[in-house]
């Protein structure tokens, strides 16, 4: 089956879709969404500040290649997610040792995305709090409904890493998306605390 190609699907079937299409997206697709649209919004506020801000355009271009980087991701996510299901739905057919192989493989393959999710997430907090306290003033307060945007879309990622691997709290892959996560939140309060 072909992957659906998330930038190419009108809104209202993207939001359809999150309503039990199958296969579609869920969770993890939306999060990627929500990322890009905040890095789309730190794009708009990074291009309105150029008059007053010499590193405007900068911020800018970085903003578009984060955005280039995790939209992708939402059909990716849904295309693993598909593939583990399918996996433990026919968790009892072959060998033992080679059902399990692909199972875990899968299920790694299906947390290993929103890792990346999580991880551009925070970036894209990140840029969006630098875009809340030097940009335009006008423009700020959607610098940072970016920076919370993003914030969320890198929690609901760490809560998937955490979800789809059933992983120890001292997993390496757990632990980067709780710092990718943490690290979104403070940028998510530095750029609410940049005022107006």
């Amino acid at each position: 089956m072909p992957e659906t190609d998330y930038r190419d699907v009108r809104l209202g079937d993207f939001l359809e879709g999150l309503t039990g299409g199958a296969p579609g997206p869920g969770g993890a697709s939306a999060a990627a969404m929500t990322a890009a649209f905040a890095a789309s919004l730190v794009t708009m506020v990074a291009r309105k500040s150029a008059d007053s801000w010499a590193e405007a355009a900068g911020a800018a271009a970085q903003a578009r290649g984060l955005e280039a980087r995790v939209i992708p991701l939402a059909t990716t996510t849904a295309a693993a997610w598909e593939a583990a299901l399918e996996a433990l739905g026919g968790a009892q057919d072959g060998a033992p040792t080679e059902r399990n192989a692909q199972l875990e493989e899968k299920l790694a393959h299906s947390a290993e995305i929103p890792l990346a999710i999580a991880e551009a997430a925070a970036d894209i907090a990140r840029l969006a709090a630098v875009v809340a306290e030097l940009g335009e003033g006008t423009y700020r307060s959607d610098a940072a409904a970016a920076a919370v945007l993003a914030a969320a879309a890198a929690r609901a990622s760490a809560h998937f890493v955490a979800i789809n691997l059933g992983t120890r709290p001292d997993d390496e892959w757990l632990q980067r998306a709780v710092a990718s996560s943490d690290a979104a939140a403070d940028a998510a309060s530095r750029a609410l605390d940049a005022g107006p």
